[in-house]
């Protein structure tokens, strides 16, 4: 497995994780940003990092029979660790804002489900499908992802298996530090378009 250091210098390399300031799609402000779909498209740096999860996963969930991940950033993670794990990979869209199986996707009744994710800040997401999970009948065993970035605040309250853990501080606009300030503000991310 991979220590945190090979994990910090693989998302750096491929600029999965970004260091400036940037306004995040909460409207907060942080010093670091990550962006795990850079990390997905370098196959040979994300093989590193998925393996090493994979392990992770193997050795805390010893039975399950389904991946669930929330689109869009979750589907490259879920499909490389069903690859990797030999378990089939599905992914959840948002219909009218609310997670769907699409696609003749389908959970059975008492299915064993691990959600697996890019990266977990709040879990929103993650509980979203893992609410889809249950109304379908499935069962789910547990949550996974690249970066748990939560720092213990997520509404997740079952176990989250993480390649590493970031505490990454957020700032509102009237709080910042001087060393935020001081530089331009970038804003990132799928949802400032």
């Amino acid at each position: 497995m991979l220590s945190l250091k090979e994990s910090l210098t693989i998302l750096k390399k491929t600029n999965a994780l970004l260091e400036g300031h940037f306004i995040l799609s909460s409207g907060l402000h942080s010093p670091q940003y990550v962006q795990c779909a850079q990390l997905m498209s370098k196959p040979i740096e994300a093989n590193k990092i998925c393996s090493s999860l994979s392990k992770k996963i193997s050795n805390t969930f010893k039975d399950f029979d389904l991946i669930l991940s929330p689109a869009m950033g979750g589907i490259l993670v879920g499909y490389e660790i069903g690859r990797l794990l030999k378990k089939k990979a599905i992914f959840s869209e948002r219909v009218n804002g609310e997670f769907k199986l699409r696609r003749d996707f389908s959970i059975s009744k008492n299915q064993k489900v691990l959600i697996v994710e890019d990266v977990i800040t709040t879990g929103k997401s993650s509980l979203e499908c893992s609410k889809l999970v249950k109304d379908l009948g499935g069962l789910v065993v547990g949550f996974a992802c690249i970066i748990d970035r939560s720092n213990g605040k997520s509404q997740i309250k079952d176990i989250i298996v993480s390649q590493l853990e970031l505490n990454i501080p957020t700032y509102t606009k009237e709080n910042l530090p001087e060393h935020l300030s001081s530089l331009k503000a970038v804003k990132p991310g799928s949802r400032n378009l």
